[in-house]
Parts: structure tokens; sequence; C-alpha cells
């Protein structure tokens, strides 16, 4: 099984689910969101197994970037953030979604209007990765 384009794709599925929660809760179809969020959560759970097995399958022999110049600076500086921000992510994802399944709406919110962005753009820069190491050389 091909695991970094598994994994590619669970990120882009969470990136669609948590896009599509947000303009659920805009429209306040609660239910629908809180599906949308869960959803994204257990799609991102599968995504973080699936990454884990991937690197102690392969440990040392991961594929290393072999763009030069530009593209490379490029590529470190969009895996940098990505890599920092994944390891923030996961907590603010489990208290917000604990805080919305409690129905803390407030605290919910508050936390959310980080959360959101946040796991936006490890989403989203996870599946740029994958591209730029699996696709473009």
């Amino acid at each position: 099984m091909d695991l970094p384009a598994l994994n590619a794709t669970l990120n882009a599925t969470s990136a669609v689910l948590l896009t599509t929660g947000w303009f659920l809760i805009k429209s306040r179809r609660i239910q629908a969101h809180r599906l949308c969020m869960i959803s994204a959560f257990v799609t991102s759970a599968l995504f973080l197994i699936s990454y884990t097995v991937y690197h102690l399958q392969a440990g040392a022999k991961t594929k290393l970037f072999p763009g030069t110049g530009f593209v490379r600076y490029l590529y470190f500086s969009i895996l940098i953030p990505h890599i920092a921000l994944a390891a923030v992510v996961l907590p603010l994802a489990i208290v917000t979604l604990r805080r919305g399944l409690r129905r803390d709406d407030a605290r919910h919110r508050r936390l959310a209007r980080w959360t959101l962005p946040i796991w936006l753009f490890v989403s989203v820069t996870g599946v740029i990765v994958y591209v730029m190491l699996y696709q473009l050389y």
C-alpha cells in the first residue's frame, strides 16, 4: 500500500470536512457541523496512525527532498511550519472538540477560531508537501 498517498488523501479529506463544517456552522446547521468536525477528527486520527506506521516501516529510508535551488527553499518554507503546527494542532483539536461536544459553546467558539485555521493549514500543506516530495520528482 502506498502510505504517503493515503496520508495525502486523508489530509485532503480532513481539509474538505473542516471547510464544510465551517460553512455548516455559519448557516447554523449544528448537527451537520458536529458530524463534519467529528469526521475530520477521525480522519486526522487515521492519518496519524498511517503516518506513524509509514515512518516505523520506512525508518531511515524515508524519501528526502531531491529538489535544488528555489524549489528546495519553497519546500522547506512549507514543511517547517507544517511540522511545527502539526504538533500544536492535536491538543487544540482535542480540547476544541471536547468543548463542542459538551456544548460549552462560548469557550468552543473562542478556541475554534484558532484551531480551525491551524488545522486547515496543516491539512492543506500536508497535501502540498506530498505533491512536492512524491509527484514533482
